[in-house]
Order: structure tokens, then sequence, then C-alpha cells
């Protein structure tokens, strides 16, 4: 994995959606009721990202008791057709949870989301890896001058309350 030395950000054209979606396993004892829904989170990921035409830009994935899948969309209008699809892993894969677990209280399911205009966000990564919103969109190298508050569109100028370089 290429490390970037340095400061860069990430940008995308227009507005675009941020995705935040996971499932809790609740009763460590009950793992297992949790393997089908990892297994579908999994079928489903790979879908999404075998077309782009779903419009899921790029997803990154952290696990733990709580698992968590950070993904950028181009449209709320894609998110949801995607989520509606009868041709589509999402529903058997919705329907398999409400059968099974849903109200037992073994695996807790969550998700948020926020949509974003464009121009109404910024994101910085020091000597990383390209990263979340920087693979979705653009990678771009940060002068020292800039600011979080000049990125996000909140300040045309602005300094930084101590010099970094």
């Amino acid at each position: 994995m290429q490390i970037f030395p340095g400061r860069y950000g990430g940008h995308l054209e227009g507005d675009f959606v941020l995705f935040l979606i996971g499932a809790r396993i609740n009763r460590l004892s009950k793992i297992f009721t949790f393997l089908p829904i990892a297994r579908a989170m999994g079928r489903m990921q790979r879908e999404l990202l075998s077309d782009p035409a779903h419009g899921c830009l790029h997803i990154d994935n952290w696990f733990g008791r709580t698992v968590l899948s950070v993904q950028y969309w181009r449209s709320f209008e894609a998110l949801e057709a995607y989520s509606r699809r009868p041709d589509a892993e999402h529903l058997p894969a919705w329907a398999d949870f409400n059968r099974t677990v849903r109200d037992n209280g073994d695996v807790g399911i969550w998700h948020e989301t926020y949509l974003v205009n464009e121009g109404q966000f910024e994101a910085i990564y020091g000597n990383m890896p390209r990263f979340g919103l920087a693979v979705a969109g653009e990678h771009t190298k940060i002068t020292p001058a800039s600011t979080a508050a000049m990125r996000s569109g909140r300040r045309k100028e602005d300094q930084a309350p101590i010099d970094a370089y």
C-alpha cells in the first residue's frame, strides 16, 4: 500500500451520499446468528463494486463487535434504487434478517445516511495511503496554508492556529 507523505485531501465533484451501515453482536454467545448477516453484506458489497452503474463509489469496512461499513454513493436515488431492486442481493438479505433475528436482540443492525452538498465537506489525510473520500473521488495535494474552514468553503481566507511548517 503506497503511503503519500505530506498532506492530501479528498474531493468529489457534485453532491454525494455518505452511507454508514453496520451490525453489532449484542450477545457474544450468539455470534453464529451474525454469520449469515456478514455473508450477506459481503455478497452485497461485491455486487455493488462489480458494476459502477449501481452508483456506489467506494466502500471501507471495519470489524469488531460492532461492524462498520463506510460507503460513498453518487446520490440518494442510486442508494435507494439499489436497496429496492428485486434482482439484487439486498432484499433477500433484509427478508432473511427479519425472519431470523429482527426482534430477538442477538444482533443489531443500523445505518445512517448523510446527503452531502457539493463544497460542504472537507477531508485531509496526513502521511496516509489513499483512503476514504480520496478513493471515492480525487486524491489531491493540499497546500501548507490550507485549513479545514477553507477546504469546506466556510472561509476563503484563514490562518491555522499553529505553524505546521
